[in-house]
């Protein structure tokens, strides 16, 4: 929290930074609830006016109410400073939105602001891959914990009652539910680290039978052979305008070589087409 806010002749004010989210909670909740005619009253000069002030008391006068929301996600074992800021965040955005004129208080209207912005942060640093991406997963990643009503596996009843509860297949219930019971591993953990069971303990590399890389050895060898004794059945400049076009790491353009052997580049073109070809039969 970069700044606490305090009271001053009953008005909601700025005061320095603090580093203490107990001395910021006591404060925001210092702060007085505004009236329904002074939340309309602020809402209509920041709606007309663009009143930055107005906006600042809707701001302040509601910071109680994202605490005790963030407070609601304590369980997914991130920093409560952190989930509160990032509800301060989704309060803000409801106050440069919220309409007077609709009729409804912005305690309402905020509340799906507050909770949007709690959710992506959750999503984001809950695990570091992240374990929900359509709206389905997101529904019940934040429901199914709440819906178990034991600690251990879901009954295929259970399951099925979930599912029909949040509108989701019994399928997609089973695979989040087995996300949840998962944990991040390190692919190749340091020696300091006790993961007696890191993918990169298990899983083969694509270059670990001995037996390929003799194969892939031996296949590599044998088609340079079969390419060097190709190439040496061309006349020179045919082995030239290959090498040039095809086996080195510049390659040189049609036009290049017709320039360098002063003839039109199709006829550099035609050399080369018949050389590939009496190299593919010498290969062959």
């Amino acid at each position: 929290m970069t700044n606490i806010v305090a009271l001053k002749d009953n008005e909601a004010v700025l005061s320095g930074p603090i580093g203490s989210l107990d001395s910021y909670i006591q404060a925001a909740g210092a702060i007085p609830i505004l009236s329904a005619e002074e939340e309309s009253k602020l809402a209509t000069q920041l709606q007309k006016n663009g009143d930055l002030e107005a906006a600042q008391r809707l701001v302040l006068s509601h910071l109680r109410f994202v605490v005790h929301i963030a407070r609601g996600y304590s369980g997914y074992g991130l920093q409560l400073s952190d989930l509160v800021q990032e509800g301060n965040v989704g309060l803000m955005k409801a106050v440069k939105r919220f309409d007077p004129t609709v009729g409804v208080r912005l305690v309402s209207f905020a509340v799906h602001w507050i909770r949007a912005e709690i959710h992506e942060f959750v999503l984001k640093n809950w695990r570091q891959v992240k374990v929900a991406t359509t709206k389905a997963q997101r529904k019940l990643f934040f429901n199914l914990r709440g819906a178990k009503k034991h600690l251990g596996w879901l009954s295929a009843a259970e399951t099925a009652a979930v599912a029909q509860d949040l509108g989701v297949s019994a399928q997609e219930v089973t695979r989040m539910e087995q996300r949840l019971a998962g944990r991040d591993l390190s692919f190749d953990p340091s020696p300091c680290e006790d993961e007696e069971f890191a993918p990169s303990a298990y899983l083969p590399s694509p270059n670990s039978d001995p037996a390929e890389a003799v194969e892939r050895h031996d296949w590599q060898r044998d088609s340079h052979e079969r390419l060097t004794h190709a190439l040496g059945g061309l006349d020179e400049r045919s082995q030239d305008i290959v090498r040039q076009r095809w086996l080195g790491e510049k390659k040189s353009t049609l036009h290049e070589l017709a320039s360098e052997y002063q003839v039109s580049a199709e006829r550099i073109r035609q050399i080369e087409a018949n050389a590939i070809n009496k190299l593919k039969g010498l290969m062959g």
